[in-house]
């Protein structure tokens, strides 16, 4: 294990269909200044192009090609460069568990970009540096707690609080055997609802969801549902991306993302209450590292499988729980109780 013994990122298998792209702005932005380095040791891995293989030019930082060079490094300290506009979350993730169950000192040092994907294999690191200029993104995380905060009653309640009886019946929830609307009725910060919901997230996260329903209302599950299932779009199809995303801040159209446009404007207020929130509290959408500044500080994200960053060793749906519980207050006399 790696000195700061990082916690294990998990993740449900990939998508079938699941597609990759570097955030465009970031992307652009990398382009213009692709740094390098010189004379690397051999110790030092270097990861400057887009994280998982590139169909298009047949580069890219890829798990098998980490994985080949942490084998003929054997047990030593390394080194990890990094400059990437980002790529593949599964293949991040990957690449992430492998560096931090090394079995030596990871340092990893940011040459221009870490951002998306490359945020989590930043976070595999002992030591993280970061230049002059460089620059660690990772998405804003205020439309997952803007959602998670209506639809949890403010965080009141991890259960409907109706019995679920009106959706008994529904064949459109998958509610096709006598007792499902009462049984599979909305738990957790998103309520997922129905058996056809429940059977879908228990196979996604290898738990029994459908022998125990209570279970989706258990923090990591819940949290787990709410990060994925907003990120790949598994509840409508839409994806929380295709809304927020950079600069781009529809939090209105994000309501798109879980129950279409029911009550799409406050929850769009709750949002931009959270944004002033953490804007506030120093964490923006792109966390510039200057020699003067002794700690690093990357903005929160709701990627729910990176791991936290700086001082919080814990997995990012844990530190989301946190930062959710520790902003309600700031919220609840933003948005008047």
């Amino acid at each position: 294990m790696s000195l700061r013994r990082l916690p294990e990122a998990r993740v449900f298998p990939r998508p079938q269909n699941y597609q990759w792209d570097a955030p465009s702005d970031v992307l652009a932005k990398w382009a213009e200044h692709p740094l390098v380095a010189a004379d690397d040791a051999d110790t030092t891995i270097s990861m400057f192009d887009v994280i998982g293989e590139d169909g298009w030019s047949g580069g890219g930082v890829t798990v098998n090609r980490i994985s080949a060079a942490l084998r003929s490094i054997g047990s030593k300290d390394i080194t990890v460069r990094i400059n990437s506009p980002g790529g593949d979350m599964f293949e991040g993730i990957a690449i992430y568990n492998l560096l931090r169950a090394h079995r030596a000192k990871v340092t990893v040092e940011v040459l221009g970009w870490a951002a998306s994907a490359a945020s989590i294999i930043a976070m595999a690191g002992d030591d993280i540096r970061m230049g002059l200029g460089s620059f660690m993104m990772v998405h804003n995380a205020w439309g997952i707690l803007a959602t998670a905060y209506h639809e949890s009653d403010r965080l009141r309640t991890m259960e409907e609080y109706a019995s679920g009886a009106a959706y008994e019946g529904r064949a459109t929830l998958g509610n096709t055997q006598p007792g499902d609307g009462r049984r599979f009725k909305g738990r957790g910060f998103v309520q997922i609802t129905g058996r056809r919901n429940y059977t879908e997230w228990a196979n996604r996260l290898g738990v029994d969801l459908v022998g125990n329903p209570a279970l989706a209302a258990r923090i990591d599950h819940a949290t787990t549902i709410l990060i994925d299932g907003m990120m790949l779009g598994t509840f409508t199809g839409r994806k929380l991306p295709d809304y927020v995303a950079g600069t781009k801040k529809d939090y209105v159209g994000a309501r798109r993302v879980v129950n279409g446009t029911d009550r799409a404007a406050p929850i769009a207020g709750y949002a931009r209450a959270f944004e002033t929130a953490l804007s506030g509290a120093g964490y923006e959408t792109a966390a510039s590292r200057s020699p003067s500044a002794p700690t690093r500080k990357p903005v929160t994200s709701p990627v729910g499988v990176a791991p936290a960053a700086g001082r919080r060793d814990l997995p990012a749906a844990v530190v989301l729980v946190i930062t959710v519980l520790m902003l309600v207050a700031v919220a609840a006399s933003i948005l008047g109780g």
